[in-house]
């Protein structure tokens, strides 16, 4: 509807408060007759109404057409089968990343016990590569390391890390 140069200009005055004909001609500077072939067309695109003599611009017919148009809102899928463990993730992990670490102890555990099945049970992670995976899922990779290990999650000798805990998937 917009795509033509006199109606979107005719349009553009309209919402910067032009209300006629003649008051978007001073406004434009278009001839009367695009002016008036613009606003017919504008008019039966929903763009514009006729409110008591006065051109008004229908600023919400764009509201309209978005919603209409609009994509469906992406379905989530959830992290765990179990659902409230899904609830807790769905809260504190978004696109691949913890958002903050929970302060309870109990949803931190579910964090932790879904981080930990990033690493293979039974290999041995030197820690700079531990530490590579776990920046990949929060910014305070070493907090998030000392906290896999206070868990029993994973356990740690001369710089080897290693998975002792979470739920393993066959």
């Amino acid at each position: 509807m917009l795509a033509e140069p006199d109606r979107l200009t005719t349009f553009a005055a309209l919402v910067l408060g032009a209300a006629t004909p003649s008051e978007v001609a001073a406004s434009t500077g278009l001839p009367a007759r695009q002016i008036v072939a613009a606003l017919r067309r504008l008019e039966a695109g929903g763009l514009v109404t006729s409110v008591d003599g006065r051109i008004v611009a229908e600023a919400n017919a764009f509201k309209e057409a978005v919603r209409e148009h609009a994509p469906p809102p992406a379905v989530e899928e959830d992290l765990d089968p179990d659902r409230a463990k899904a609830a807790v993730l769905r809260v504190f992990v978004r696109d691949g990343r913890i958002l903050r670490m929970p302060a309870a102890r109990g949803k931190r555990r579910i964090i932790l016990e879904h981080i930990v099945a990033s690493f293979e049970p039974g290999i041995r992670y030197p820690e700079r590569a531990v530490d590579a995976i776990l920046r990949a899922w929060y910014d305070d990779h070493a907090a998030l390391r000392r906290y896999l290990i206070d868990e029993g999650l994973m356990s740690r000798e001369n710089a080897i890390y290693w998975r002792t805990g979470g739920y393993v998937t066959l």
